[in-house]
């Protein structure tokens, strides 16, 4: 049995229930003889993803969904074989080149390069260029974006390029400008009323404030307390996943003990996290979010650059402990110095 989430995705633009006006200018894009290259931002769970699959099929029809899961192999400057995870059909891949590190810019050439000098296997397909899906774009080093830049504009009649990612803000400007940028801001009854779960407005806002707007872990949030408490919701508790109640056990050992025994513990909560595949980006958000409460007004401004920082730093580096590492122990002389002052 599908999960909800996957269940209620939609599979064409014209099922798409909100943002109508946009999926209207994307189908009108996708009849028309001038296709751009897209840019989606917008949150986790906002419906980038479903978007890009239903721009797909509105392109090429049911063949976009015959995708399979494969592994290219690529070769940098030095000799260095690379293996990367992508996914595809006839008339388009989708890859994460961040994937790869610092070598993300050969994955972008070489991709890019490969779908644009191949043909079309069908010659009924509704256009004759193939599509490159770029996800976490705003993870690519500055060297992948410009190589981007230069590599999009040669093969722009063959082969366009649909980005997605979470923040424009660290996209370079020349790429913001040469795609159409669209931004998704983040339907929960239509879902319980086709399960015929009873859901009191209550219950719907609290899930809402859990998700903090993204659709996705809405869902399945209001499918695991359907599981739990049945089909008629409206006072009870909702079910946290447990990666955000470890996140905020974990705030909690930062504020309780700011000394290097309690770096070390908290070291390895944090491996726990990664090795979890939880995002670096949501761990620095969900720690902040839990650590800010706890401090002084004059030491927010602080943290909150600090988080930032780290948070900026672990995109350019390889390493994402050394930065939440380095973002912890910052945290902690900043916390312990304040309450040492408010001592005195």
């Amino acid at each position: 049995m599908a999960l909800w989430v996957d269940k209620y995705r939609p599979t064409q633009l014209s099922q798409l229930n909100y943002h109508r006006d946009l999926s209207q200018n994307l189908s009108e894009l996708v009849k028309g003889g001038n296709f751009p290259h897209l840019l989606f931002y917008g949150p986790d769970g906002a419906g980038k993803s479903t978007r890009i699959r239903c721009i797909l099929k509105e392109l090429y029809g049911n063949g976009a969904d015959n995708v399979r899961m494969e592994y290219r192999n690529f070769e940098t400057a030095s000799g260095r074989k690379l293996e990367l995870m992508v996914l595809s059909s006839l008339y388009h891949i989708e890859v994460t080149p961040s994937d790869v590190g610092i070598h993300d810019r050969v994955v972008v050439q070489e991709l890019i390069k490969h779908m644009a000098q191949s043909q079309q296997i069908d010659t009924q397909a509704q256009k004759s260029f193939k599509v490159v899906i770029l996800m976490e774009a705003d993870t690519l080093s500055k060297d992948a974006q410009h190589a981007l830049r230069r590599t999009m504009e040669k093969y722009a009649g063959s082969c366009k390029i649909i980005m997605c990612c979470n923040s424009v803000s660290k996209i370079i400007e020349p790429l913001r400008s040469r795609s159409m940028v669209i931004r998704l801001k983040s339907c929960l009854r239509d879902a319980a009323l086709s399960e015929s779960v009873e859901i009191s407005d209550r219950f719907l806002d609290a899930i809402a404030e859990r998700s903090n707007g993204n659709l996705r872990r809405g869902l399945l949030l209001l499918e695991s307390a359907a599981a739990q408490y049945g089909k008629k919701l409206d006072s009870q508790k909702v079910i946290e996943p447990d990666w955000q109640c470890y996140i905020r056990d974990t705030a909690g050992i930062i504020l309780k003990s700011c000394t290097s025994e309690g770096l070390l513990k908290v070291r390895t909560r944090l491996y726990d996290l990664l090795t979890r595949c939880i995002p670096t980006y949501v761990i620095f958000e969900e720690l902040l979010e839990a650590l800010l409460p706890h401090c002084d007004a004059t030491i927010r401004r602080h943290v909150i650059e600090s988080a930032a920082h780290f948070e900026h730093t672990s995109v350019l580096g390889s390493k994402e402990i050394y930065h939440l590492d380095a973002f912890v122990a910052t945290f902690m002389a900043i916390y312990k110095n304040n309450q040492v002052l408010n001592n005195r």
